[in-house]
């Protein structure tokens, strides 16, 4: 690889706004983000599915019959 073609590969601080710390490798040295695995609803198990038409009702009511 040529040195002057590529970015320098550096340790980097990512911050969360809930406060968590990340360490890792990336071509910046830090990086603020809004969510993390720690504090985002989809990794923490607290999201929840919206179905306002009820079209997951009625796939489970159509396909029921299917399960084992």
């Amino acid at each position: 690889m040529k040195a002057t073609l590529h970015p320098e590969y550096v340790d980097c601080k990512i911050h969360c706004a809930c406060g968590n710390v990340v360490v890792t490798k990336s071509t910046r040295k830090e990086m603020h983000v809004n969510s993390c695995a720690a504090c985002h609803p989809f990794f923490t198990g607290s999201s929840k599915l919206i179905d306002t038409e009820g079209r997951v009702d009625r796939f489970n009511k159509k396909y029921s019959r299917f399960q084992r």
